[in-house]
């Protein structure tokens, strides 16, 4: 499961080939013991739970790096490397 960015104590990873369990582009959150899953479409919460206010971070953060987001979404189901993104500053 690759890590491609972290901020504010949160770990935003894509794992390759996860097509087939949300059937939507997604990323996943860490956070302590929390782990969420969000559309990259429009940061809708899919499954899991994280903080309110974490869970507001990680969807500002989707929507300032949307067309990134589905670039290595496109890689990571064709099981391509993917490429960091900065984390939310």
């Amino acid at each position: 499961m690759p890590t491609i960015s972290m901020f504010y104590g949160i770990v935003i990873c894509m794992y390759f080939f996860d097509d087939e369990r949300h059937k939507l582009p997604h990323i996943h959150a860490k956070y302590q013991d929390y782990n969420a899953s969000f559309s990259i479409a429009d940061g809708a919460l899919l499954g899991g739970d994280l903080p309110v206010a974490k869970s507001r971070l990680v969807q500002a953060w989707i929507e300032i790096h949307r067309e990134s987001l589905l670039a290595d979404w496109s890689l990571a189901i064709n099981g391509e490397k993917l490429f960091p993104i900065d984390p939310l500053r």
